[in-house]
Formats: structure tokens, C-alpha cells, sequence
């Protein structure tokens, strides 16, 4: 992908540095002070130059959130939707073919030793003291367990300014800003499984033979695949977010054995796969993700997210700073990030069944029906919309699972990356190819 800008970031952004020292010091304004009407005249000219490139996967990289970026704040944000693997390649190994590299936890672990994103400052971010604390000390409440797997607060800082090593505790330093997360489980066709389901084993029910489905990206399908065994009571882990060659061997044993007796119909990669596998009627019972089941259901399929008793497998993602990031590019960095978490795209994220994390703002946004829909598991006064205006649930419905506190505190486990990542990637593909 080419670099819209002209000249290279660092030479670009000293030279509009320079030019906007003067005037800023003598109005007397920060970085990061709010609407871009705050800055000089010489900042909301040029922050009409700048282009911001962002890569993710395509769950958070939406085009509704450039075209309001370039409303509220004036430069374009312009956007590549890749699959998690392609994400985690491009931003270790072309650093400079982004400026924002928007990723999950998980994946932070695997770039952000590399020395491709710079740490950010929590001075500069106006509601670094809102964030939900899952992303500060692992806990949802002060009494809540950390989840076993890459939990967010375990790479969410690092010990300074230029240093590459996760910390222990926070710090100044931030290694993202988290913006979007949920609680995973299966999703189900409730007119077609016949019966209950209650457990994370249901997807390996021989009853549902040549109908199940699982998510092919090995960091996330493998915690699925234990969160199966370890409920068949198969495997024992001592942590399935970091397993022993052993548990690895185990847990795809038994997926291999599954796969060749004809237990599933496919291994999806994408939201829109899962989505028409379960429309289609193909799968009744699989890895799915939220606003993929609300897909489903707005076709007018039946399709429940099914709370199990073992709990939930959950996910976080945030954004992170390209290192070479400068200038004035990095501080129209800093300003989309602190818009990021003012409300508009956290309202934006909980109406399609994620979360967001500052939620303080998200509320503001959002009408107190909305917000005791999908936040506090009341049933809905009036039909519930999509972000573009679709019906998504009608008066009545209650959310799968319930409340943001009984969902996102009963994870049992974090997308990972273990210690032997290499070795499970290899023995997933061999699981695949089977």
C-alpha cells in the first residue's frame, strides 16, 4: 500500500513541528485539549494534510469510524482490513506501511518486542483514568480472578519510554489503548441443535456430526479447543493460555480424531463465513462471534449466543503507534486516539455486541434504552437498531448471556500466545490438514 503523504514522516513532520511550535505555545494549547476548533489556525490547516494509515482486522476497522474522524477532527484516516494472521505479519515485518496498527492483546505480544510500535503516554489521554481496569490490573471487580492466556493488563504496559519489556504493573507507558473487547462462546441454531446446550463439549456431540464448526486462526481456535477438552474433563491444563507440549499433543488429539470422524463442516476464518454457515443451515453449532450471530438473527434466523457453564473465552484489542510516528502526524495520532475513547465509536461498538472500553463515555451516547439492553441485561423497551438503523432485536428480547458483569466476569480464558506458539501453530496446521 503507498504512502499518501508526501514527503517521508519524519522530514513531513518536523517541518509542519516547526512550523506549529510558535503559535501553539503562544495560545497556550495542548495536545489532546478536545475539539480540533481548540487548536491554531496553522493546526486546522494542516491537520487537513495528514493521512493516518490503520490496519486491523475488519471487526473495528470500519468505515463509519473514518468518515466520522473526518468530521470531528479533520484528516483522513484511511483504513486495510486484513485477517489476524495477516495483521500480526504486516506489522512486525513493514512497520512503515502504517501509522496505527490496530491489534489484538495476543498479538501485541508477538510485535511488540520487535521495537515497530512506541509506548504511549497516559498523560496525554484524557480518559486513561476510566479505562475499564480488565486493561489496567486484569480484574473486572477487586475481588474478580485473572483469566488464564494473554490477559490485556499482562502486555498492556511496558517499563519505559523506549523499552520493549512488558511490565509487571502499570506504568506511564502504554503499549495500546484498548477499544474494543467481548466474551466469546459458541453460537447455536436453537431450531435445529433439538436440545439444550450447556457446555463447551456440546460442539463435539456426535449428535451434531458433519455440523459443527471452528474457527482456523491457531491463537484463538486452540483456546476453543481446550475450553472442549477441559470440559469433556480430556485434558487437565495447568494453564491453557500457556500449554506444555503435552497438553498441545492432547488437545489436538482429540480435535483430529473429531475432524476424521466427520464431526465438522468447515473451519471458518472470516466473520462472514461463520455467518453464512450458520445462515445456510450448514453448521448448527460452532465458534462464532457476537455481531456475526446478530447478522444471522437479522436475517430472520434463529440464532442464539449460548452462555455455557464453563464460561467464556474473551478477547481485547487496542490501538497501537507506528515508531516512526513524529510531528504532527503523531499528534493527530494522540487527538484520534483520545476521540477514540470520547463516546461516539464506544456507542458504536456496544450496539453491535462488543464493549468498549471507557464506558463512561459509550453512555452518553447511547439512548437508556440501548444502554439497559446491552449493557445491563434488561429487556428492551422498544426494537433494538443497528449502528445502521436495522433491527437487530425486537421489544422484549433480553441479550444472550445477560449483563456486562456477568459476561466479561465469567471469562475463563484470553486469546493467547504461548511460550511454545511455534510448535502449536505447526500441529494446529497439521490438525487442519488432516
Amino acid at each position: 500500500m503507498s504512502d499518501t503523504r508526501s514527503g517521508s514522516p519524519a522530514t513531513t513532520g518536523v517541518s509542519r513541528r516547526t512550523l506549529l511550535k510558535g503559535t501553539a505555545a503562544a495560545a497556550g494549547v495542548a495536545v489532546g485539549s478536545g475539539a480540533i476548533t481548540g487548536f491554531p489556525t496553522i493546526w486546522a490547516q494542516n491537520i487537513k494534510n495528514i493521512t493516518l494509515r490503520q490496519i486491523g482486522t475488519g471487526v473495528s476497522n470500519l468505515n463509519a469510524v473514518a468518515d466520522k474522524v473526518k468530521a470531528d477532527l479533520g484528516f483522513t484516516l484511511q483504513m486495510t482490513a486484513l485477517d489476524s494472521d495477516a495483521v500480526t505479519q504486516r506489522a512486525a515485518t513493514q512497520p512503515k506501511s502504517y501509522d496505527i496498527a490496530d491489534i489484538e492483546y495476543w498479538i501485541a505480544k508477538k510485535i511488540f518486542p520487535a521495537g515497530v510500535i512506541q509506548p504511549m503516554d497516559v498523560n496525554k489521554l484524557k480518559n486513561f483514568n476510566k479505562i475499564v481496569p480488565i486493561f489496567v490490573n486484569g480484574k473486572l471487580t477487586p475481588s474478580s480472578a485473572i483469566a488464564q492466556g494473554t490477559a490485556p493488563h499482562s502486555v498492556g504496559f511496558v517499563e519505559g519510554k523506549d523499552s520493549t519489556k512488558f511490565a509487571k504493573s502499570p506504568t506511564q507507558w502504554m503499549t495500546l489503548i484498548p477499544t474494543i473487547y467481548n466474551a466469546d462462546t459458541l453460537g447455536i441454531r436453537p431450531d435445529l441443535v433439538g436440545r439444550p446446550i450447556s457446555s463447551w463439549k456440546d460442539l463435539l456431540d456426535p449428535a451434531f456430526k458433519g455440523k459443527a464448526s471452528l474457527l482456523n486462526i491457531p491463537s484463538i481456535g486452540i483456546m476453543d479447543a481446550a475450553m472442549v477438552c477441559e470440559a469433556m474433563g480430556a485434558v487437565s491444563y495447568g494453564d491453557k493460555g500457556n500449554m506444555t507440549k503435552e497438553e498441545i499433543d492432547k488437545t489436538l488429539a482429540i480435535m483430529t480424531e473429531a475432524k476424521k470422524a466427520g464431526q465438522f463442516r468447515a473451519f471458518w476464518k472470516s466473520f462472514d463465513e461463520s455467518v453464512n454457515l450458520m445462515s445456510s443451515g450448514e453448521v448448527i453449532i460452532q465458534s462464532m462471534w457476537s455481531p456475526a450471530v446478530a447478522a444471522v438473527r437479522a436475517k430472520g434466523i434463529p440464532c442464539v449466543y449460548q452462555p455455557l457453564k464453563e464460561g467464556y473465552r474473551a478477547w481485547g484489542g487496542g490501538l497501537g503507534l507506528a515508531k516512526h510516528l513524529t510531528g504532527l502526524e503523531l499528534d493527530a495520532a494522540y487527538e484520534y486516539i483520545n476521540w477514540y475513547l470520547s463516546g461516539w465509536v464506544g456507542a458504536y461498538l456496544n450496539r453491535q455486541g462488543y464493549y468498549s472500553a471507557v464506558l463512561d463515555t459509550a453512555k452518553d451516547h447511547m439512548s437508556a434504552d440501548e444502554w439497559a439492553f446491552w449493557m445491563e441485561g434488561k429487556p428492551a423497551k422498544t426494537d433494538i437498531l443497528s449502528p445502521e438503523g436495522k433491527v437487530m432485536e425486537k421489544a422484549g428480547a433480553v441479550r444472550d448471556g445477560g449483563s456486562f458483569e456477568e459476561r466479561m466476569g465469567r471469562v475463563a480464558c484470553w486469546n493467547a500466545v504461548m511460550d511454545e506458539d511455534r510448535y502449536m501453530v505447526r500441529k494446529w496446521n497439521e490438525f487442519i490438514a488432516a
